[in-house]
């Protein structure tokens, strides 16, 4: 049987896989690698390099079945990443929390998680999250100088351990701030359908605790602000930045973060739960650019492109970085709404239907909230 080695360009652990694949899933940093053309046919050096594998120090961590993450019974390396499925989200977690200390210490500086969810061959299906999906990705590489596989997609188009259904986005959610350092950029991008169910627990000031919806959410539930909060916001050590970008419904502070920012009265609202429970992180610093208010839906359009459709915020959000280099967070925030504002619904898809029938402009305002107080009119935004 034919095999290659490959090499993580990030940790430089060598893999051996016996199957052609795009990419593999490397098991200590967590990076996806591109393999390459060249197969190995000889028998011993597959095996030998096959035993260094297995001799590393990934072996010293707790499997509850090995077979899921590449080492396996029949001595070959699976290069199906992970083994993710919505039935075995914890087994996933607890192998990031098994390995050894120090594993990932060799994780890129910049990482990111992007989720478009276009709910194909349902009656809500969206039009403009694979566009979405795609310049986002190009605004991170090309921009911001993200590594390829620093960033994980969750798409439909992917194969499955790739879609974004609840399972996947929650191990996501989990694989971006694994092992973060101080001075790491994150970022977390979502854009699909996004929703609100009472708040049971008094911790949320309007009485509304507010969701994402994964591809499955029908079957598996939605994504609360709660659980986000806990799995991306909460782990935050001292020197690291996260910024979350939602294009969603009823999004305005889907992280729960502890300040709201008002374009009109120029400062920072106290968004703390009436519970008095803390919200914060653990020292970084999480910044939220949403879609809208909570109150309010989300639209997209083709009016900017007039081809396919993309997420208004989105589009506005990126054209702004684009058309300005270098921008405070209160220019970017104030340019994306006043584009918004300006955009006409005549070509929007929007349930608001009362705004159509009135003319109305989009009643769709971009928040920014965070989990702590800075001079946004003086803060370069940056990724």
């Amino acid at each position: 049987m034919d095999g290659i080695i490959i090499q993580c360009t990030h940790c430089r652990l060598e893999h051996f896989i016996t199957k052609r694949t795009n990419y593999l899933y490397c098991l200590r940093c967590h990076s996806l690698i591109p393999t390459q053309t060249k197969f190995l046919k000889n028998t011993s050096q597959k095996h030998t390099q096959l035993q260094n594998i297995k001799n590393s120090s990934l072996t010293n961590c707790t499997f509850e079945n090995s077979s899921l993450y590449g080492i396996s019974g029949s001595s070959e390396y699976k290069s199906y990443p992970r083994g993710i499925s919505v039935v075995r989200p914890k087994t996933t977690f607890a192998f990031l929390n098994a390995c050894p200390r120090g594993i990932s210490a060799a994780r890129p500086g910049k990482r990111a998680l992007i989720c478009g969810v276009s709910y194909k061959n349902q009656k809500y299906k969206l039009k403009g999250t694979l566009t979405d999906v795609y310049n986002i990705k190009q605004l991170l590489t090309n921009r911001y100088h993200f590594p390829e596989q620093a960033i994980r997609v969750l798409t439909e188009e992917n194969d499955p351990d790739r879609v974004p259904t609840k399972a996947n986005m929650e191990e996501g959610l989990r694989w971006l701030v694994d092992g973060c350092k101080s001075g790491d950029s994150l970022v977390f991008y979502f854009s699909g359908h996004g929703f609100r169910q009472h708040d049971l627990n008094n911790d949320e000031l309007d009485g509304f605790d507010e969701t994402l919806c994964p591809v499955d959410f029908k079957t598996e539930g939605m994504i609360i602000d709660n659980d986000i909060n806990t799995m991306i916001v909460k782990p935050l050590i001292k020197g690291v930045r996260l910024h979350a970008i939602i294009d969603a419904c009823y999004s305005g502070t889907i992280l729960d973060l502890e300040y709201l920012y008002s374009l009109k009265e120029r400062k920072w609202l106290d968004n703390r739960p009436p519970s008095g429970a803390r919200k914060c992180t653990g020292g970084g610093r999480a910044i939220c650019f949403s879609a809208c208010r909570d109150d309010e839906q989300a639209t997209d359009s083709n009016v900017f492109t007039h081809k396919g459709m993309s997420g208004v915020m989105t589009h506005c959000f990126i054209q702004t970085i684009l058309n300005k280099p270098k921008l405070t967070y209160f220019e970017l925030l104030n340019s994306v709404r006043e584009t918004i504002l300006k955009t006409s619904p005549s070509k929007c898809i929007s349930s608001k239907i009362i705004d159509k029938l009135l003319k109305r402009k989009i009643s769709q305002e971009p928040q920014l909230s965070s989990s702590e107080v800075f001079d946004i009119e003086n803060t370069t935004f940056l990724l």
